[in-house]
Parts: C-alpha cells; structure tokens; sequence
C-alpha cells in the first residue's frame, strides 16, 4: 500500500519568543515492511539547526524558533511505502539492550488497578502471544476511549483508575502489565489511515511487545488489530515522553493555542 501523508503543527504563542527549540520525531522509519519513498519538513518562523539518530534509533530533528514570533508552523509531506506482516517487526536491533524495555518509567508503571488485571489473565508462561492478545482485549474492555479526559503527562495506572483514555493511555497500560509480566514493551507513534476519511483526528499510537521466535510484534488496543498496511511507524520508545512528535523548550512565551492536522490517504500504484 502507498500513502500519501501531510502533518501540520500550528503553534500560537502569547507573547513573542524569546529563545525556544523542538526536538521533532517526524521522519517515519524504514523498518521491515515500510519503505520511505520521499519525506520533506517545511518550517515557518523556525530553522533546522541539527539532524541525529537517538537511542531508539528514531531520526531527530532539532529546529529553533525566530526571535519575537509569536506563531511556528512544521509541515511534514511525504509517501510512504507499506506492507502487510502481520504487525511482526522481526528481530531487535539498535543502540539499546532489550532487558532496558523490562524497565518501567512514571508513565508505564503498573499500580493496584493494573496488576488486578494482570492477575486475571491467563499465565504468560502458556504462551505469550495469546497473553498478549487477551491483555490488549481486557485493557480496551476497561478503559474506554475517550479524547478530552486525559493528557500526555497522565500515567497508566490514573488513565485505568478512570476508565477511560486514548491510543497513548491504552498503549502504556499495556506496556506496564507486559513488562510486569517479563515481556520487553515499548511505545510507538505514528500515523494510521482510517478507512472512512482522509483527514485523520491526530497521529495515533500503539504498542510493541517482543516474543521468542517472532522479534518485535505490535498491538494497537484502541482498535483491538495488529498493525497492517495502513500504519506508518515513526517513532519508538520506553513510553510517549521518548516517541512524542514534538517536544522542546520555550522563554519568553507561553503556548496558547496548538493546532495538529494529519491527513493520510492511500495512493494509487501504477503498473
């Protein structure tokens, strides 16, 4: 499948900027079953001062904000090239150890909630993926999806106590009870095309848990699959603060208004 993607942050500050940098994770991967055929960032009111592969692996791009603007603008457009596997990534690779997703952040850390869930599941040492599955299951059972309700700093725990969350809520909780579990998890940001609509709500956000004999497999709990031809991976983590889009530092001014438009649409392949 060939989408055509097109992602575009609107930031509008109060005051003008003194001195301010964003640490963008907006270039997709090129992972088994994606392939990048053109990507391009356009900037308004800010310039790109570096490009580095973090520790996951993910290409980094750090912008800073002109003095005075009081507004900044990235538009991200590109075609990207996917395949179906299953939602199977395959083997680990990369700067990081796997035992280092065994460990839990302030985000991801399973609480009395959480390790009640994982109580009632079947034991993951009869088999890790049907585990897994039903975990994925039980959590989108749990905690309903719901914008509006909480924010990037809500952890898993306060998002399963409340019953409701969105992709990166249902993603942590997952990661948590995987990792109490002993399964190496991590976080992954990215795009995924709705069947109904080209303009999508946001970027979206999944899970990926790694098993013996399969590598590094995903599970999207907001809409209970595993990743096919319509996602797009584009950056991964211990949990959101390390995958986020966009992260960074500001004086001089306060954000007032950030407005996110993502479309993604399939492409016609010619033969």
């Amino acid at each position: 499948m060939r989408l055509a993607i097109r992602h575009s942050t609107h930031y509008r500050f109060k005051e003008p900027v003194v001195h301010a940098l964003q640490r963008l994770r907006l270039t997709p991967k090129e992972t088994q079953g994606q392939r990048i055929l053109e990507w391009s960032m356009d900037f308004a009111h800010a310039s790109p001062e570096l490009e580095y592969e973090d520790q996951h692996c993910n290409t980094v791009t750090l912008v800073s904000v002109e003095a005075g603007a009081q507004e900044v603008e990235i538009t991200c457009n590109g075609t990207v090239e996917t395949q179906d596997h299953a939602g199977v990534i395959g083997r680990h690779s990369g700067n990081l150890p796997l035992w280092s997703f065994l460990c839990h952040t302030r985000l991801t850390k399973p609480g009395a909630g959480v390790r009640a869930l994982i109580r009632s599941l079947p034991d993951p040492n009869e088999g890790k993926l049907d585990y897994l599955h039903a975990l994925s299951a039980e959590i989108r059972g749990h905690v309903k999806y719901e914008t509006g309700r909480t924010h990037t700093r809500t952890t898993a725990e306060e998002a399963f106590d409340a019953g409701h969350g969105v992709c990166q809520d249902h993603a942590h909780i997952f990661i948590g009870a995987a990792r109490a579990a002993d399964i190496p998890a991590r976080y992954v940001s990215g795009y995924l095309m709705m069947n109904d609509r080209i303009d999508q709500e946001a970027t979206h956000a999944w899970a990926e848990a790694h098993i013996e004999g399969l590598g590094w497999v995903g599970f999207d709990i907001s809409n209970g699959i595993s990743p096919d031809p319509r996602y797009v991976r584009v950056a991964t983590g211990c949990d959101y603060r390390e995958a986020a889009p966009i992260t960074g530092i500001s004086f001089g001014a306060i954000e007032e208004v950030l407005h996110v438009n993502v479309a993604v649409e399939q492409q016609r392949i010619e033969q």
